[in-house]
């Protein structure tokens, strides 16, 4: 009996004390992230870009709404430049970063991020064309033949991005001001690139009686904000806590009025 109640004894010491040299490491691991770092696409005012007044930041109504889903629940977000559109999603994948500030949706996307809801906004992207070369464009086939570019992994749409893949000559570039560069002189016949993000874009460069959109939308895609799913700091309770203020912000028509608010400073710099 001495020896059955020492062996229980014992086991019971040892599963205490190696209880208590486990739990400071669990407590860290559930610490809630009280800073996340974000970062996006830096070409894509005036939801995004770079700050010039605050180098290795990006700028945007994003950021500040953002700034202002957080801050009541007691969280700071860095919306950090970390380069291109293509590096931003491969640290995303590799959760280097903590929440990419505007994506699309694709399959690919959501192996490796959570989209919180809902879209902050929705966007159509244009077939922008030099004005004078215009062509009739109705529908994705009509495009058949012809040299577009973009940038490097951007999406407009699974369908689109499926059809362009086996069907479109599309030239992926590193600033979306390269692309309508090179449609100015012949090197492609159109760009890609969203009505908002155009308008803002081509007026910045000083060449927006260059270029016009053509009529018919290429796709007309919700805009989301995600966590990476390999970020320490994504729990379901703040992915909860943070869209249940965005949902407030876009139904209050906060988003519409950040919009444009910074789609005026935008291009006010210019």
């Amino acid at each position: 009996m001495n020896k059955l109640l020492f062996s229980v004894v014992g086991k019971s010491l040892v599963f205490f004390a190696a209880a208590m040299i486990l739990s400071p490491t669990n407590a860290t691991a559930v610490t809630p992230c009280d800073t996340l770092t974000v970062s996006g696409n830096p070409e894509y005012p005036p939801l995004l870009w770079r700050d010039e007044q605050n180098p290795g930041f990006l700028n945007g109504a994003v950021p500040a709404l953002l700034r202002e889903i957080t801050q009541p629940l007691g969280v700071t977000v860095e919306v950090k430049d970390i380069g291109s559109w293509a590096r931003v999603q491969r640290m995303a994948r590799e959760g280097e970063i903590d929440m990419v500030a505007g994506a699309f949706i694709t399959s690919e996307r959501i192996r490796y991020m959570d989209y919180l809801l809902p879209p902050v906004t929705h966007l159509p992207t244009a077939v922008w064309v030099p004005i004078g070369r215009e062509f009739v464009y109705r529908h994705w086939p009509d495009l058949k033949g012809k040299r577009g570019s973009t940038l490097i992994n951007n999406s407009f749409g699974q369908n689109f991005d499926r059809y362009a893949e086996q069907n479109l000559r599309i030239e992926g570039v590193r600033s979306i001001e390269q692309s309508f560069q090179m449609a100015l002189v012949d090197r492609v016949d159109y760009v890609l690139y969203e009505v908002l993000q155009g308008e803002v874009k081509l007026e910045y460069m000083g060449i927006a009686d260059d270029f016009v959109p053509l009529e018919t939308p290429v796709s007309r895609e919700g805009l989301f904000l995600t966590f990476s799913k390999a970020s320490p700091c994504n729990s379901f309770e703040l992915r909860e806590r943070i869209a249940d203020r965005l949902y407030e912000l876009v139904n209050s028509g906060r988003v519409d009025e950040l919009i444009l608010q910074y789609k005026a400073r935008y291009t006010k710099a210019s």
